[in-house]
Protein backbone atom coordinates (compact mmCIF):
# COMPACT_ATOMS: atom_id res chain seq x y z
CA UNK A 1 0.00 0.00 0.00
CA UNK A 2 0.95 3.78 -0.92
CA UNK A 3 1.78 6.03 2.04
CA UNK A 4 2.65 9.58 1.89
CA UNK A 5 3.74 11.16 4.79
CA UNK A 6 3.68 15.18 4.79
CA UNK A 7 5.95 17.58 6.72
CA UNK A 8 7.87 20.51 7.19
CA UNK A 9 4.93 22.42 7.27
CA UNK A 10 5.17 26.03 9.64
CA UNK A 11 4.00 29.42 10.21
CA UNK A 12 6.25 32.17 8.80
CA UNK A 13 6.33 35.68 7.84
CA UNK A 14 6.38 36.37 4.70
CA UNK A 15 9.14 36.54 2.55
CA UNK A 16 10.52 33.66 4.94
CA UNK A 17 11.15 30.06 3.93
CA UNK A 18 9.83 26.64 4.30
CA UNK A 19 10.84 23.39 3.00
CA UNK A 20 8.12 20.69 2.69
CA UNK A 21 9.12 17.27 2.88
CA UNK A 22 6.87 13.88 1.09
CA UNK A 23 8.35 10.21 2.26
CA UNK A 24 7.16 7.89 0.03
CA UNK A 25 6.59 4.19 0.60
CA UNK A 26 5.15 1.25 -0.58
CA UNK A 27 5.70 1.52 -4.31
CA UNK A 28 7.80 -0.49 -6.73
CA UNK A 29 6.98 1.44 -10.36
CA UNK A 30 9.17 3.75 -11.25
CA UNK A 31 7.05 5.91 -13.51
CA UNK A 32 5.16 7.92 -11.68
CA UNK A 33 4.61 11.71 -11.11
CA UNK A 34 4.71 13.53 -8.28
CA UNK A 35 3.07 16.53 -7.00
CA UNK A 36 2.72 19.03 -4.83
CA UNK A 37 -1.35 20.75 -4.50
CA UNK A 38 -2.90 23.08 -2.05
CA UNK A 39 -5.37 24.18 -0.92
CA UNK A 40 -6.88 27.18 1.10
CA UNK A 41 -9.72 27.62 2.70
CA UNK A 42 -13.26 27.77 0.60
CA UNK A 43 -11.01 27.18 -2.57
CA UNK A 44 -10.21 24.64 -5.06
CA UNK A 45 -6.93 22.43 -4.21
CA UNK A 46 -4.93 23.48 -7.15
CA UNK A 47 -1.58 22.20 -8.26
CA UNK A 48 1.82 24.07 -7.19
CA UNK A 49 4.24 21.66 -8.74
CA UNK A 50 4.80 18.28 -10.70
CA UNK A 51 7.96 15.87 -11.03
CA UNK A 52 8.48 13.37 -13.77
CA UNK A 53 10.51 9.82 -12.25
CA UNK A 54 12.35 9.95 -15.94
CA UNK A 55 14.31 12.35 -16.25
CA UNK A 56 12.93 14.60 -13.67
CA UNK A 57 11.40 17.16 -15.31
CA UNK A 58 9.43 19.78 -13.41
CA UNK A 59 6.13 22.25 -13.74
CA UNK A 60 5.14 24.84 -11.74
CA UNK A 61 2.25 27.29 -11.66
CA UNK A 62 2.74 30.41 -12.99
CA UNK A 63 1.72 32.02 -8.94
CA UNK A 64 5.20 29.98 -7.75
CA UNK A 65 7.46 30.10 -10.65
CA UNK A 66 10.42 31.38 -9.56
CA UNK A 67 10.09 31.06 -5.79
CA UNK A 68 9.31 27.21 -5.40
CA UNK A 69 11.49 24.58 -6.58
CA UNK A 70 10.36 20.67 -6.25
CA UNK A 71 13.11 18.01 -6.15
CA UNK A 72 13.31 14.55 -5.47
CA UNK A 73 15.91 12.12 -3.34
CA UNK A 74 15.23 9.25 -5.41
CA UNK A 75 17.54 7.28 -2.52
CA UNK A 76 15.73 8.29 0.08
CA UNK A 77 11.77 7.73 -1.97
CA UNK A 78 11.81 11.41 -0.68
CA UNK A 79 10.21 14.64 -2.25
CA UNK A 80 10.65 17.96 -1.50
CA UNK A 81 8.69 21.48 -2.01
CA UNK A 82 11.42 24.59 -1.34
CA UNK A 83 9.34 27.52 -1.17
CA UNK A 84 10.99 30.90 -1.28
CA UNK A 85 9.88 34.61 -1.02
CA UNK A 86 6.78 33.34 0.54
CA UNK A 87 3.85 35.45 0.21
CA UNK A 88 0.54 35.45 2.59
CA UNK A 89 -1.48 34.07 -0.26
CA UNK A 90 0.19 31.05 -0.45
CA UNK A 91 -1.14 29.91 3.49
CA UNK A 92 -2.91 26.85 2.90
CA UNK A 93 -2.97 22.88 3.30
CA UNK A 94 -0.04 21.38 1.51
CA UNK A 95 -0.25 17.96 0.07
CA UNK A 96 1.91 15.54 -2.27
CA UNK A 97 0.19 13.55 -4.55
CA UNK A 98 1.03 10.32 -6.42
CA UNK A 99 0.25 9.79 -9.88
CA UNK A 100 1.30 5.78 -11.24
CA UNK A 101 1.08 6.52 -15.25
CA UNK A 102 3.24 5.27 -18.04
CA UNK A 103 3.16 8.97 -19.58
CA UNK A 104 5.38 11.64 -18.30
CA UNK A 105 2.34 14.17 -18.87
CA UNK A 106 2.11 15.22 -14.90
CA UNK A 107 -0.18 18.53 -15.16
CA UNK A 108 -3.08 17.01 -14.29
CA UNK A 109 -6.41 17.78 -12.36
CA UNK A 110 -6.22 16.33 -8.37
CA UNK A 111 -8.83 13.85 -9.23
CA UNK A 112 -6.79 11.83 -11.29
CA UNK A 113 -3.78 11.82 -8.84
CA UNK A 114 -4.39 7.94 -6.96
CA UNK A 115 -2.25 8.42 -3.67
CA UNK A 116 -2.38 11.27 -1.15
CA UNK A 117 -0.61 12.37 1.95
CA UNK A 118 -2.58 13.78 5.15
CA UNK A 119 -1.47 17.24 4.07
CA UNK A 120 0.50 19.86 6.58
CA UNK A 121 -0.37 23.70 6.43
CA UNK A 122 1.38 26.76 5.91
CA UNK A 123 0.41 29.58 7.16
CA UNK A 124 2.43 33.15 6.11
CA UNK A 125 1.65 36.17 7.85
CA UNK A 126 2.14 40.05 6.63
Amino acid sequence: QVQLVESGGGSVQAGGSLRLSCAAAGYSVNRYCMGWFRQAPGKERDMVATIWSIGSSTQYADSVKGRFTISQDNTKNIFYLEMNSLKPEDTAMYYCALLVTLYGSCWRPSNEYNYWGQGTQVTVSS
